[in-house]
């Protein structure tokens, strides 16, 4: 899989279908950062018609993973990945186009060359903020990634 915001949005299609027909979308990816929107819909809300707690958290963990993909397939190496715990606040009703913001890549690269450099799994905190149409904070994940050598 390239890097590119279009493979990624195929590779949810085919590998995270749930997302992909809830409107998870990646919008921009680099080594730093990741944004990744969702619309509320009537597939994707919950009885108080705003957006599905469940779907937020996709979209959130899509903006941390697409990252931690890429660095995975830029460092060469055969690494694991797995959410190993998570975090979640929500401070308003999520209404319209939710846009997710991760800026934690550099914490990625950092965790992968001590798993290369040691062959121990390697842990790494990143928090990806969701903002509404308004830049008003709807709700605030953090996820606790795990990378892990592969053995041969």
């Amino acid at each position: 899989m390239g890097t590119s915001v279009r493979k990624f949005n195929t590779f949810s299609f085919f590998k995270l279908p749930s997302a992909w027909w809830c409107g998870v979308r990646l919008k921009y990816i680099d080594k730093q950062k990741a944004i990744v929107t969702v619309k509320h819909k009537w597939f994707n809300q919950n009885p108080f018609n705003s957006m599905f707690w469940a779907v937020q958290g996709m979209a959130a963990e899509f903006s941390t993973g697409t990252m931690v993909i890429d660095q995975i397939k830029e460092s060469g190496k055969r690494i694991s990945m797995l959410v190993l715990n998570n975090t979640a606040n929500f401070s308003k009703k999520a209404t319209g186009r939710i846009t997710f913001t991760c800026e934690d890549g550099h914490k990625i690269k950092e965790a992968l060359d001590k798993t290369i450099a040691t062959g121990e799994g390697q842990t790494v905190w990143m928090k990806s903020v969701g903002v509404n149409e308004d830049g008003v904070v709807v709700s605030t994940f953090e996820f606790e990634w795990t990378v892990k050598l592969k053995k041969k």
